[in-house]
Protein backbone atom coordinates (compact mmCIF):
# COMPACT_ATOMS: atom_id res chain seq x y z
CA UNK A 1 0.00 0.00 0.00
CA UNK A 2 1.36 3.44 -0.86
CA UNK A 3 2.18 5.73 2.07
CA UNK A 4 0.58 9.14 2.32
CA UNK A 5 2.93 12.12 2.66
CA UNK A 6 2.35 14.91 5.19
CA UNK A 7 1.35 17.25 2.38
CA UNK A 8 -1.46 14.97 1.26
CA UNK A 9 -4.97 16.33 1.80
CA UNK A 10 -7.93 13.98 1.56
CA UNK A 11 -11.63 14.54 2.06
CA UNK A 12 -13.72 12.94 4.78
CA UNK A 13 -16.18 10.45 3.29
CA UNK A 14 -18.89 11.69 5.65
CA UNK A 15 -18.73 15.51 5.70
CA UNK A 16 -16.18 16.31 2.99
CA UNK A 17 -13.86 18.10 5.42
CA UNK A 18 -10.14 18.30 4.67
CA UNK A 19 -8.04 15.68 6.45
CA UNK A 20 -4.27 16.05 6.86
CA UNK A 21 -2.81 12.61 7.60
CA UNK A 22 0.75 12.19 8.79
CA UNK A 23 3.21 10.21 6.69
CA UNK A 24 2.22 6.55 6.67
CA UNK A 25 -1.00 7.15 8.62
CA UNK A 26 -3.86 4.99 7.38
CA UNK A 27 -6.43 5.28 10.19
CA UNK A 28 -7.83 8.73 10.96
CA UNK A 29 -10.63 10.46 12.86
CA UNK A 30 -12.27 13.44 11.17
CA UNK A 31 -11.95 16.52 13.45
CA UNK A 32 -15.17 18.01 12.00
CA UNK A 33 -17.74 15.20 12.22
CA UNK A 34 -15.94 12.57 14.29
CA UNK A 35 -16.11 9.87 11.61
CA UNK A 36 -13.37 7.25 11.62
CA UNK A 37 -11.91 6.54 8.20
CA UNK A 38 -9.37 4.33 6.52
CA UNK A 39 -7.05 5.88 3.94
CA UNK A 40 -6.74 3.50 1.01
CA UNK A 41 -4.51 4.61 -1.85
CA UNK A 42 -7.58 4.83 -4.10
CA UNK A 43 -10.08 6.55 -1.78
CA UNK A 44 -11.17 7.27 1.78
CA UNK A 45 -13.72 4.89 3.31
CA UNK A 46 -15.45 4.55 6.66
CA UNK A 47 -13.67 2.47 9.29
CA UNK A 48 -15.76 0.38 11.71
CA UNK A 49 -15.20 -2.41 14.16
CA UNK A 50 -17.30 -5.09 15.84
CA UNK A 51 -17.04 -5.28 19.61
CA UNK A 52 -16.16 -8.72 21.03
CA UNK A 53 -18.54 -10.43 23.46
CA UNK A 54 -16.36 -13.49 24.13
CA UNK A 55 -13.22 -13.69 26.22
CA UNK A 56 -10.65 -16.41 25.62
CA UNK A 57 -12.35 -18.89 27.98
CA UNK A 58 -15.68 -18.58 26.18
CA UNK A 59 -13.93 -18.74 22.80
CA UNK A 60 -12.32 -22.03 23.83
CA UNK A 61 -15.76 -23.26 24.87
CA UNK A 62 -17.19 -22.36 21.45
CA UNK A 63 -14.33 -24.25 19.80
CA UNK A 64 -14.97 -27.31 21.98
CA UNK A 65 -18.68 -27.33 21.08
CA UNK A 66 -17.81 -27.15 17.39
CA UNK A 67 -15.34 -30.02 17.80
CA UNK A 68 -18.07 -32.10 19.45
CA UNK A 69 -20.55 -31.40 16.62
CA UNK A 70 -21.62 -33.46 13.66
CA UNK A 71 -19.05 -32.10 11.18
CA UNK A 72 -15.94 -33.39 12.90
CA UNK A 73 -14.69 -36.86 13.78
CA UNK A 74 -16.06 -38.43 16.94
CA UNK A 75 -14.60 -37.18 20.23
CA UNK A 76 -12.41 -34.55 18.55
CA UNK A 77 -13.11 -32.25 21.51
CA UNK A 78 -11.50 -34.82 23.84
CA UNK A 79 -8.75 -36.14 21.60
CA UNK A 80 -7.45 -32.88 20.13
CA UNK A 81 -5.03 -30.66 22.06
CA UNK A 82 -5.43 -26.90 21.70
CA UNK A 83 -1.90 -25.51 21.45
CA UNK A 84 -2.45 -21.79 20.87
CA UNK A 85 -5.21 -19.18 21.04
CA UNK A 86 -4.49 -15.61 19.92
CA UNK A 87 -6.82 -12.61 19.71
CA UNK A 88 -6.79 -9.92 17.04
CA UNK A 89 -9.02 -7.67 14.97
CA UNK A 90 -9.12 -8.92 11.40
CA UNK A 91 -9.86 -6.51 8.50
CA UNK A 92 -12.74 -7.14 6.10
CA UNK A 93 -13.99 -5.10 3.17
CA UNK A 94 -17.70 -4.45 3.64
CA UNK A 95 -19.83 -3.56 0.63
CA UNK A 96 -23.50 -2.66 0.56
CA UNK A 97 -25.09 -3.80 -2.68
CA UNK A 98 -28.42 -2.32 -3.77
CA UNK A 99 -30.29 -4.67 -6.09
CA UNK A 100 -32.58 -3.36 -8.86
CA UNK A 101 -35.50 -4.41 -6.63
CA UNK A 102 -34.32 -1.91 -4.00
CA UNK A 103 -33.19 -4.61 -1.59
CA UNK A 104 -29.84 -4.08 0.14
CA UNK A 105 -27.34 -6.88 0.69
CA UNK A 106 -24.05 -6.86 2.57
CA UNK A 107 -20.98 -8.43 0.97
CA UNK A 108 -17.82 -9.26 2.90
CA UNK A 109 -14.34 -9.97 1.61
CA UNK A 110 -11.14 -10.51 3.62
CA UNK A 111 -8.95 -7.43 3.46
CA UNK A 112 -5.81 -9.32 4.48
CA UNK A 113 -4.27 -12.65 3.62
CA UNK A 114 -5.80 -15.58 5.51
CA UNK A 115 -5.87 -19.34 5.16
CA UNK A 116 -9.49 -19.36 6.39
CA UNK A 117 -11.46 -18.17 3.35
CA UNK A 118 -14.67 -19.23 5.15
CA UNK A 119 -14.48 -15.89 6.99
CA UNK A 120 -16.41 -14.30 4.13
CA UNK A 121 -19.49 -16.17 5.39
CA UNK A 122 -19.60 -14.07 8.56
CA UNK A 123 -23.02 -12.58 9.21
CA UNK A 124 -22.59 -8.91 10.01
CA UNK A 125 -25.76 -7.00 11.00
CA UNK A 126 -25.32 -3.21 10.49
CA UNK A 127 -26.31 -2.57 14.10
CA UNK A 128 -23.15 -4.34 15.31
CA UNK A 129 -20.84 -1.79 13.68
CA UNK A 130 -19.13 0.80 15.86
CA UNK A 131 -16.79 3.65 15.10
CA UNK A 132 -13.22 2.57 15.39
CA UNK A 133 -11.07 3.92 18.23
CA UNK A 134 -7.32 4.46 18.60
CA UNK A 135 -7.21 1.43 20.92
CA UNK A 136 -8.70 -0.73 18.16
CA UNK A 137 -6.33 0.74 15.58
CA UNK A 138 -3.32 -0.24 17.68
CA UNK A 139 -4.41 -3.88 17.95
CA UNK A 140 -5.93 -4.33 14.48
CA UNK A 141 -4.27 -6.17 11.63
CA UNK A 142 -3.64 -3.69 8.79
CA UNK A 143 -5.34 -4.46 5.47
CA UNK A 144 -3.08 -5.84 2.76
CA UNK A 145 -5.72 -6.31 0.03
CA UNK A 146 -6.29 -2.93 -1.70
CA UNK A 147 -9.84 -1.72 -2.14
CA UNK A 148 -9.33 -1.69 -5.90
CA UNK A 149 -8.44 -5.40 -5.83
CA UNK A 150 -11.59 -6.15 -3.82
CA UNK A 151 -13.72 -4.25 -6.33
CA UNK A 152 -12.08 -6.16 -9.19
CA UNK A 153 -13.00 -9.40 -7.43
CA UNK A 154 -16.62 -8.25 -7.22
CA UNK A 155 -16.59 -7.40 -10.92
CA UNK A 156 -15.15 -10.82 -11.79
CA UNK A 157 -17.94 -12.37 -9.70
CA UNK A 158 -20.50 -10.75 -12.06
CA UNK A 159 -21.57 -8.16 -9.47
CA UNK A 160 -22.20 -4.79 -11.20
CA UNK A 161 -20.09 -2.16 -9.48
CA UNK A 162 -22.81 0.44 -10.02
CA UNK A 163 -24.90 -1.54 -7.52
CA UNK A 164 -22.28 -0.98 -4.80
CA UNK A 165 -23.61 2.01 -2.87
CA UNK A 166 -21.33 1.90 0.19
CA UNK A 167 -17.77 0.74 0.84
CA UNK A 168 -16.08 0.50 4.22
CA UNK A 169 -13.41 -1.29 6.19
CA UNK A 170 -14.52 -3.22 9.27
CA UNK A 171 -12.34 -4.99 11.82
CA UNK A 172 -13.88 -8.06 13.39
CA UNK A 173 -12.66 -9.70 16.60
CA UNK A 174 -11.31 -13.20 16.06
CA UNK A 175 -9.61 -15.86 18.13
CA UNK A 176 -7.20 -17.88 16.01
CA UNK A 177 -7.04 -21.36 17.52
CA UNK A 178 -4.45 -23.98 16.64
CA UNK A 179 -5.02 -27.57 17.73
CA UNK A 180 -3.10 -30.83 17.33
CA UNK A 181 -4.77 -34.08 16.27
CA UNK A 182 -3.31 -37.27 14.77
CA UNK A 183 0.17 -35.78 14.26
CA UNK A 184 -1.16 -32.74 12.45
CA UNK A 185 -1.83 -29.13 13.39
CA UNK A 186 -5.14 -27.56 12.33
CA UNK A 187 -6.40 -23.97 12.50
CA UNK A 188 -9.89 -22.77 13.34
CA UNK A 189 -11.18 -19.25 13.90
CA UNK A 190 -13.74 -18.32 16.54
CA UNK A 191 -15.53 -15.07 15.71
CA UNK A 192 -15.35 -13.06 18.92
CA UNK A 193 -18.82 -11.48 18.72
CA UNK A 194 -21.04 -14.47 17.85
CA UNK A 195 -18.89 -17.46 18.78
CA UNK A 196 -19.28 -18.95 15.30
CA UNK A 197 -16.40 -21.19 14.23
CA UNK A 198 -14.81 -21.12 10.78
CA UNK A 199 -12.37 -23.66 9.36
CA UNK A 200 -11.35 -24.71 5.87
CA UNK A 201 -9.55 -27.93 6.75
CA UNK A 202 -10.44 -30.02 9.78
CA UNK A 203 -10.76 -33.69 10.79
CA UNK A 204 -14.13 -34.39 9.19
CA UNK A 205 -16.31 -37.46 9.57
CA UNK A 206 -15.59 -40.17 6.99
CA UNK A 207 -18.34 -40.27 4.37
CA UNK A 208 -17.66 -43.76 2.97
CA UNK A 209 -19.42 -45.75 5.76
CA UNK A 210 -22.54 -43.58 5.47
CA UNK A 211 -22.56 -43.90 1.69
CA UNK A 212 -22.12 -47.67 2.01
CA UNK A 213 -25.03 -48.19 4.40
CA UNK A 214 -27.16 -45.86 2.26
CA UNK A 215 -26.35 -47.86 -0.86
CA UNK A 216 -27.05 -51.18 0.86
CA UNK A 217 -30.39 -49.86 2.10
CA UNK A 218 -31.38 -48.70 -1.38
CA UNK A 219 -30.43 -52.06 -2.97
CA UNK A 220 -32.28 -54.11 -0.33
CA UNK A 221 -35.51 -52.14 -0.63
CA UNK A 222 -35.26 -52.14 -4.42
CA UNK A 223 -35.09 -55.92 -4.28
CA UNK A 224 -38.06 -56.08 -1.92
CA UNK A 225 -40.05 -53.89 -4.30
CA UNK A 226 -39.78 -56.59 -6.97
CA UNK A 227 -41.73 -59.15 -4.91
CA UNK A 228 -45.21 -57.72 -5.72
CA UNK A 229 -44.36 -57.56 -9.42
CA UNK A 230 -43.04 -61.12 -9.44
CA UNK A 231 -46.09 -62.30 -7.51
CA UNK A 232 -48.44 -60.63 -9.97
CA UNK A 233 -46.68 -62.25 -12.93
CA UNK A 234 -46.88 -65.71 -11.41
CA UNK A 235 -50.19 -65.68 -9.55
CA UNK A 236 -52.24 -62.70 -10.73
CA UNK A 237 -54.09 -60.71 -8.07
CA UNK A 238 -53.46 -63.34 -5.40
CA UNK A 239 -49.75 -63.38 -6.18
CA UNK A 240 -49.67 -59.58 -6.05
CA UNK A 241 -51.15 -59.64 -2.55
CA UNK A 242 -48.71 -62.27 -1.37
CA UNK A 243 -45.86 -60.22 -2.85
CA UNK A 244 -46.95 -57.10 -0.97
CA UNK A 245 -47.21 -59.15 2.23
CA UNK A 246 -43.70 -60.53 1.84
CA UNK A 247 -42.36 -57.11 0.94
CA UNK A 248 -43.97 -55.44 3.97
CA UNK A 249 -42.95 -58.17 6.42
CA UNK A 250 -39.35 -58.25 5.19
CA UNK A 251 -39.20 -54.47 5.25
CA UNK A 252 -40.29 -54.40 8.91
CA UNK A 253 -37.60 -56.91 9.80
CA UNK A 254 -34.81 -55.24 7.85
CA UNK A 255 -35.54 -51.63 8.89
CA UNK A 256 -34.48 -51.93 12.59
CA UNK A 257 -31.37 -53.87 11.58
CA UNK A 258 -30.28 -51.16 9.16
CA UNK A 259 -31.12 -48.47 11.71
CA UNK A 260 -28.98 -50.24 14.32
CA UNK A 261 -26.07 -50.49 11.88
CA UNK A 262 -26.39 -46.78 11.02
CA UNK A 263 -26.49 -45.87 14.73
CA UNK A 264 -23.37 -47.97 15.35
CA UNK A 265 -21.54 -46.22 12.52
CA UNK A 266 -22.55 -42.80 13.87
CA UNK A 267 -21.30 -43.78 17.33
CA UNK A 268 -17.94 -45.04 16.08
CA UNK A 269 -17.00 -42.44 13.45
Amino acid sequence: MESLTPATIVSCSQCGGDLHPDAGQIFLTCPYCGSTVFLDKSQVVFHWYVAPTLDETRARGALARWMAGNQTVKDLDRKARVTEVTFSYFPMWLFKRRLPSGEDRLLLMPAAATSISELKRIHLPPGDLRRSTPEIDRTAQPPTVPLEAALNWLSQSKIPLQEIVEKSLVHIPIYTCKYFFNDRTYTAIVEGASGEVFANIYPAKAEAPYLAIGGITAILYLCLATFPAMGALQGGAAGLGIGFLICGAAGLVIAPILFAIAAWIAAKI
